[in-house]
């Protein structure tokens, strides 16, 4: 009887062109089976002819509709945190925010992205040697994912950029959170792949819009594990020759559902079931 006592619940995602974000239907179908009425909408810069200039103006009219959260993603991450009033000591880290919660007339800022790529490791790559890994990408994605294999334990991370300067910067903060891994910038992808145990893809390539591989395939040899962040497809060019060269694979569906279950938990204060919400995305992409 209290479950239909609940007033509705609303959140929904700032970014641009999001139309195809399986993020909305994640989080209501989640809520659907927990008994909630939520209602998750899509707040796409490029549908409202806006720019991430009126992310302000955004939020606040998200705050006056009641909503009780917002997820935040390209190209807002960063430009969202001088408008919140306090951030999780990952956001903070981190510099990015994907999450944010409305509550109690305040903002704050959480990311779940990190989390995300590390549960969805933990879970897809058990016993995955951790001595050393390649990274490829330095972008936003790219800082979640280093932070969370850092958290992981990882040992030796070397970095590669097509801009060089955000693999250095990248480095240099990842060495600061965690002193006793050894991180750098690389230079050579060919030696650094040869000293690794595992890639880490954190760009674009392999999603449609930019088909092909991000490194030469022959790179890969069988004692790498690869793990993936491109999840549209989910069986992207890379992949598909790693396992061809008889690497352990992740592919970057489980950092998709688990930052979405990461940012349901905090939107909502309920508990999701990730089984139920892991099960629910591949009907979506299979």
């Amino acid at each position: 009887m209290a479950e239909t006592l609940l007033k509705p619940l609303k959140a929904g995602l700032i970014g641009s062109g999001i139309q195809a974000s399986l993020t909305p239907a994640m989080h209501m179908t989640e809520g659907a089976a927990q008994g909630l009425d939520y209602d998750y909408e899509l707040i796409d810069l490029v549908k409202l002819n806006a720019s991430p200039a009126d992310l302000a103006r955004l939020i606040g009219d998200a705050e006056a509709r009641g909503l009780a959260g917002l997820n935040i993603t390209h190209p807002c991450k960063q430009l969202v945190i001088p408008l919140l009033d306090e951030l999780s000591p990952e956001a903070r880290a981190l510099g990015a925010v994907n999450t944010v919660v409305l509550k109690d007339g305040g903002r704050f800022g959480h990311n779940t992205d990190w989390w995300g790529f590390a549960e969805s490791f933990r879970r897809g790559l058990p016993q995955a040697d951790l001595s050393s890994a390649v990274q490829l990408g330095a972008g936003g994605a790219g800082v979640a994912t280093a932070y969370a294999i850092l958290t992981l334990g990882l040992r030796r991370l070397t970095v590669f950029d097509r801009e060089q300067e955000r693999a250095v910067d990248l480095a240099e903060t990842m060495s600061a959170l965690f002193p006793g891994a050894s991180i750098a910038a690389g230079s050579d992808l060919e030696a650094a792949m040869k000293d690794a145990s595992g890639l880490i893809h954190a760009t674009p390539t392999g999603m449609a819009k930019y088909p092909g591989t991000p490194l030469p395939p022959e790179l890969l040899e069988a004692s790498h594990w690869v793990a993936e962040i491109v999840y549209f497809p989910l069986e992207t060019e890379l992949l598909r020759q790693a396992r061809q060269r008889g690497c352990r694979t992740l592919d970057g569906g489980g950092m998709a559902v688990f930052q979405a279950v990461g940012a349901f938990r905090l939107i909502t204060g309920r508990e999701p079931d990730a089984g139920r919400m892991l099960a629910h995305f591949k009907t979506m992409t299979t």
